[in-house]
């Protein structure tokens, strides 16, 4: 073949419009997308960020949160950049695709990649749904015991929530409950300005009264994880990024949901940590000396972490639905898997009912992986073969490359990616 090989070249020999769009006609407006990346993201980490500053020190913490926030919103980036990648290269995945990052790893580097990128991610959300289950269960304990001074217990308040939350779990992607973003942001700024109103209103007497513990170096490692954990919600990313109307445009909602997170942490991390030092308990919301502040703080939040079980659960189902060949369409088929997800998730938070060692080690570990490692290693493997050469695989059911492919592959990293790339990625993995 002969001739400069061009995008609009390699359009062509996918049988497709140089123009042509992928999106899907109704789905998320960019800017819908970034809420829904704040629902993932934020949460937990609201409540929990200021006790990770108070274990890293202000300066450790500091320098972790910009870290991890600058690293985590191009490794979302990266995300994006894969997928429009692989939407050019192999019109299949403009349809309807229920596991969009693990055929990213498939794509970039073979079945095997696809394999273990599934466990990871599987594990991950499992292990978050399992945090924002027990961590509204508390939550909401508190509320009814300190409103009506009768104490549910955090066992049923569990069972009951997941019980509530079933049929919203049962919607197809996440295109089917933009509402519950919306909410989930609305409760969430509401939230974060009780708190900071709350913690304000205690600054004067109780900052007199706290003290700093010593710097510790575990204490130190143990709060990235859960930096991490707050900036981390990469897993769904694709998810999402497939139910946009643009998904070109993935990019800019990743910039405007970090810039959201950001917001919405800073200021409240860094007051909680200057006014209740080490008497922050598990959660700076309990640091509250106000009732009726702590209480509506308290809700809100865990309205906003029951909604966002939906959003992370999805995923999780959609890949379970597809490892046993289940119709896409509504019926008693999803209502029994989806049923028997949640009473899995039920029962683990019953047998382990502390949330915060499981949010350090998911954080430490699956988020480490699918947040910062694999979004650069993908991202490099499936640009270091050339548009033409890669757009001749479009078998999406073959086996996936070699080990001899990986190798030349691995080689093309090196020659074919730009020396500040290939050093930011390299930066971000070994890190």
């Amino acid at each position: 073949m002969t001739g400069k090989i061009t995008k609009d070249s390699i359009n062509a020999l996918d049988g497709v419009s140089p123009n042509q769009s992928y999106g899907k006609p109704h789905g998320l407006h960019w800017i819908t997308a970034a809420l829904f990346i704040v629902a993932d993201m934020a949460g937990g980490g609201v409540v929990t960020m200021p006790i990770a500053m108070l274990a890293a020190g202000s300066i450790g913490g500091t320098i972790g949160i910009a870290v991890i926030a600058v690293c985590f919103c191009y490794t979302a980036h990266l995300l994006g950049e894969n997928w429009n990648t692989m939407c050019n290269r192999w019109p299949v995945y403009r349809e309807h695709c229920r596991k969009p990052y693990p055929e990213m790893a498939y794509r970039s580097m073979g079945k095997r990649a696809r394999y273990l990128t599934s466990l990871v991610l599987n594990c991950m959300l499992y292990g978050v749904s399992m945090v924002y289950l027990s961590l509204s269960a508390k939550i909401m304990n508190n509320i009814v015991a300190g409103i009506f001074d009768f104490n549910v217990g955090n066992c049923k308040m569990i069972v009951i929530i997941a019980l509530l939350l079933l049929p919203v779990t049962l919607l197809k992607s996440p295109a089917d409950f933009q509402w519950a973003v919306v909410t989930a942001m609305v409760t969430t700024t509401l939230s974060v300005a009780l708190i900071f109103f709350g913690t304000a209103l205690d600054h004067e007497v109780c900052s007199a009264a706290r003290s700093i513990p010593e710097f510790n170096l575990g204490s130190l490692m143990l709060s990235f994880g859960t930096f991490m954990f707050g900036f981390g919600g990469h897993g769904v990313f694709p998810t999402i990024q497939h139910d946009m109307k643009q998904p070109t445009q993935f990019t800019r909602s990743s910039v405007l949901a970090f810039i959201i997170v950001l917001i919405l942490y800073l200021p409240i991390t860094y007051l909680g940590y200057a006014t209740y030092g080490d008497s922050l308990k598990n959660s700076i919301i309990n640091s509250i000396q106000d009732n009726v502040i702590q209480q509506f703080a308290n809700f809100f939040i865990a309205i906003h972490c029951i909604l966002t079980l939906t959003i992370t659960i999805n995923p999780l189902n959609q890949e379970i639905e597809h490892k046993f060949k289940l119709p896409h369409g509504f019926g008693v088929q999803r209502i029994m898997y989806r049923g028997g997800m949640m009473l899995a998730i039920v029962v683990s938070c019953l047998t382990f009912p502390e949330f915060e060692p499981i949010l350090n080690f998911i954080g430490g570990t699956a988020v480490a992986l699918t947040s910062a490692i694999m979004p650069c290693l993908f991202n490099l493997y499936l640009h270091a073969t050339g548009d033409y050469e890669a757009g001749k695989r479009e078998d999406s059911d073959d086996e996936g490359y070699g080990l001899l492919e990986l190798s030349k592959r691995r080689s093309r990293v090196v020659t074919r990616t730009s020396p500040t790339k290939l050093a930011i990625n390299v930066f971000i993995i070994g890190r």
